[in-house]
């Protein structure tokens, strides 16, 4: 059984400053730019789905009592 994998090619454009750090990364994390993008990219979208989700919770969170993350937290433990 085989998989076929999708793949897409995306171009950006970075800074000297930008492009300077990622190579820093890549050297000491001995990663290639297109896996350390990758993986910086997951992150960036993983935190704003979160953040998109909660400004969506918050009026029912409020509504509740819980106006901070030490609301939440004191409930929840």
């Amino acid at each position: 059984m085989t998989s076929a994998c999708m793949q897409s090619i995306l171009t950006i454009r970075l800074d000297d400053d930008l492009d300077s750090l990622l190579e820093k990364v890549c050297t000491r994390s001995r990663r290639n730019r297109s896996e350390v993008v990758r993986d910086a990219l997951r992150r960036q979208l993983a935190v704003t789905s979160f953040d998109q989700l909660r400004s969506l919770a918050m009026p029912f969170a409020e509504a509740q009592g819980f106006l901070t993350d030490e609301d939440v937290s004191k409930t929840v433990s």
